[in-house]
């Protein structure tokens, strides 16, 4: 199961005489991650290079800012991909300190920062939610309040007409369980608003 981040992580390694700051933050999607990148490019005006990865479905990226290619952004997205995260974003700040550390050097160097600022991360699991709407007769929004509170569901819109319409979201993973105990519970009086769109 892909996990994100509570709240950003960091590190601070000095290898060969140049400082790598690393940072591991939740992140969805690259304009935000540019925009944090270029933030950090105002703050380090003194720093030879921001590499970043972003781990968000189909907007990852991998930039070795200057850094021979392949030796910077493609190792840090790994380590990402290994701790089976998503919604993240990697950057490490280096401030050159005179010693060339070789292509080898460079990928163990963004690797390990990354890697040491993820050991103090609190991961978060990613549940995928869905959501379902459904109207029943007033003599059961009740009945329909508790299943949904016993399941975890949140309540997202009741509307009261003709009859209760409820919309709610809950995990992936219990949608068809409780879809099922409604049904049976309802005696068949439990209608599902666009229940066939959405499978």
């Amino acid at each position: 199961m892909p996990h994100t981040l509570a709240t950003p992580c960091f590190a601070d390694l000095t290898i060969k005489k140049s400082r790598f700051l690393a940072c591991v933050q939740p992140m969805t999607d690259r304009s935000a991650a540019q925009a944090v990148v270029a933030q950090l490019k105002a703050q380090h005006p003194g720093a030879a290079h921001v590499c970043w990865a972003l781990l968000a479905g189909g907007q990852s990226a991998a930039v070795d800012d200057g850094e021979p290619s392949g030796t910077a952004g493609r190792p840090m997205l790994d380590v990402l991909r290994h701790q089976d995260l998503e919604g993240v974003l990697a950057t490490v700040v280096r401030y050159f300190g005179g010693v060339k550390l070789g292509a080898g050097g460079l990928v163990r160097a963004y690797t390990d920062s990354v890697a040491q600022a993820l050991l103090t991360a609190e991961r978060v699991a990613i549940v995928k939610a869905r959501t379902l709407r459904c109207a029943v007769p007033y003599a059961l929004e009740g009945l329909l309040r508790r299943e949904l509170e016993a399941a975890g569901a949140t309540l997202d819109q009741v509307a009261h007409g003709d009859d209760v319409r409820i919309a709610f979201t809950l995990p992936e993973t219990a949608a068809a369980a409780l879809v099922a105990r409604l049904n049976e519970a309802g005696n068949g009086r439990v209608a599902w608003i666009d229940l066939a769109e959405q499978h």
